[in-house]
């Protein structure tokens, strides 16, 4: 599988960009996933629901299953997963897009907005490979890509990955 992140401060909009790219990376043939990271505890359950009762009584693993899709909780007491644990539980597909792990080193985009005032994560970091901006931005060996044009986006995210390693898609 295909790795590539999406980094950015708080508000810079990775997930607008996330959601805007997917459809073009499906229009060309290739499956994606997606890996969010949470600085924070979450739930996807509702107060109340058979699923968060049968967690609140002590199951591990609740698995949640239609005839539509399924989905696993798993609760743990150690250490937050890695990036290479969470991606060993997805199934098979071209490409992994991750949202946040800034500090693994896979190649990312940034996300980058001059207007939000806060300085850029990309100096001395060899892991983000281009930046997704929507003002003028000077960031010497990396691709300088418009935030506002996700085709574009997607298209060199495309050419990247294959110049680097074999996306496979399937036609």
């Amino acid at each position: 599988m295909q790795i590539l992140g999406l980094t950015g401060w708080s508000g810079s909009g990775k997930t607008t960009l996330l959601a805007a790219l997917l459809p073009h990376f499906v229009a060309r043939g290739i499956t994606v996933s997606t890996i969010k990271h949470a600085h924070h505890g979450f739930d996807l359950d509702q107060p109340g629901k058979d699923s968060w009762r049968h967690r609140q009584a002590g199951a591990r693993e609740v698995m949640i299953a239609s005839s539509v899709r399924w989905a696993l909780m798993h609760e743990h007491n150690g250490p937050e997963p890695g990036l290479p644990e969470l991606l060993a539980r997805l199934a098979p597909v071209d490409l992994v897009v991750v949202e946040g792990f800034k500090a693994n080193p896979h190649p990312k985009i940034e996300v980058f907005r001059p207007s939000l005032g806060r300085v850029p994560l990309w100096p001395g970091r060899d892991d983000i490979v281009a930046i997704a901006t929507d003002g003028e931005v000077a960031a010497p060996g990396r691709a300088v890509l418009p935030l506002n044009d996700p085709a574009a986006i997607a298209t060199w995210a495309v050419d990247y990955l294959h110049s680097h390693t074999a996306l496979h898609t399937r036609h």
